[in-house]
């Protein structure tokens, strides 16, 4: 398909090369550092080179996990926030019918991360946010932060009323929890498991905690085809609602599939299994799947030809697939652009 939207493609700064680094060890098949931060700086370039090859027309760019969540200082974080929402806005000036971005957040402050992305979407044209998942505070940053209390409504108001969708995103465990947890089976941190458990607990937290209820045109989305939710969703449904509900331990107003059919959408990013995505849309519906690739974890080279790849039948039209790879974007980010 020719004329793809991409948007968890992941961007840092020259600075953090070292911090690209590490994060190749861990999440890159080659596991080479420099090769990554080299490809993780490079936006005008080699990337839209590959983006003119396999057919994306549009990406949104976001900053590479951990990002701003890995700065436990508040002062630090806001101001690594700022100077990342900067950067990638000066880089999409070369090229704007090519590239949007998504604005990186300080997760500490609720009215001081509004503040932030109200000034990437009005002053420098982002498209939303993106968020690795908790944010790192305290001692060690080893305090996380979830955003699914009260005290977060002020920002959740915030993208329902400047109309732009929050991403989700992993960001791999460190200090505490991953000595307890995964040190001993390290493998499984990132991509097999570790990321999926992180999001998954977060994004049900919003749901069991009332967000949505209390803000219900928020747009949330998760990747990797919902991070092993879609799967469960029968199981985590009846617990919810014929345990939990009863017992007065959850807040959530409405049965669990009627928040994925209208406030949560999910990505293919990095899960490029046509199998996998016709049971994910037969569980949410094609209306809340959209195309990714997870650039520069996963290749155009695989991510791309595969998507291109899959024939239309009557479990995935051409019309599917239209919305899948282009227009379902459009619509959720509010682009100035023509659909397929």
């Amino acid at each position: 398909m020719v004329g793809k939207i991409a948007f968890e493609e992941a961007f840092n700064l020259p600075e953090w090369a070292a911090m690209s680094a590490y994060q190749a060890s861990l999440f890159t098949p080659d596991g080479d550092g420099n090769a990554h931060a080299a490809r993780l700086v490079d936006i005008n370039k080699t990337r839209l080179e590959k983006m003119d090859k396999f057919g994306i027309d549009y990406m949104i760019l976001s900053l590479t996990a951990p990002g701003i969540q890995d700065f436990a200082d508040v002062a630090e974080a806001e101001a690594n926030a700022t100077l990342s929402n900067d950067w990638v806005a000066d880089q999409m000036k070369e090229n704007p019918t090519r590239f949007g971005a998504l604005a990186a957040l300080s997760m500490h402050n609720p009215e001081q991360a509004a503040k932030e992305l109200t000034r990437c979407v009005k002053e420098l044209g982002f498209h939303g946010a993106l968020v690795n998942a908790e944010q790192r505070s305290g001692p060690g940053g080893n305090t996380p932060i979830f955003y699914d209390g009260p005290e977060w409504d002020v920002f959740w108001a915030t993208c329902v009323e400047l109309d732009v969708p929050f991403y989700l995103h992993p960001i791999a465990p460190k200090g505490t929890q991953f000595d307890t947890y995964w040190k001993a089976r390290s493998c499984l941190v990132g991509p097999c498991m570790s990321f999926a458990n992180g999001v998954a607990a977060h994004l049900l937290g919003l749901i069991v905690n009332g967000v949505f209820d209390r803000h219900p045109k928020l747009k949330v989305i998760v990747g990797h085809m919902g991070e092993k939710i879609p799967i469960d969703l029968w199981r985590i449904n009846h617990w919810l609602e014929d345990v939990h509900k009863p017992r007065g331990s959850t807040k959530m107003q409405r049965k669990l599939r009627e928040y994925f059919a209208d406030n949560i959408y999910l990505t293919t990013s990095g899960d490029f299994d046509t199998k996998v995505l016709k049971y994910v849309i037969s569980e949410v519906g094609v209306d809340r799947m959209m195309f990714c690739l997870d650039y520069p974890y996963e290749a155009f080279e695989l991510g791309c030809p595969w998507f291109d790849g899959i024939k239309p039948d009557s479990d995935l039209t051409q019309e599917d697939l239209n919305s899948i790879g282009r227009n379902k974007a459009i619509d959720v980010f509010k682009l100035k652009l023509s659909k397929a």
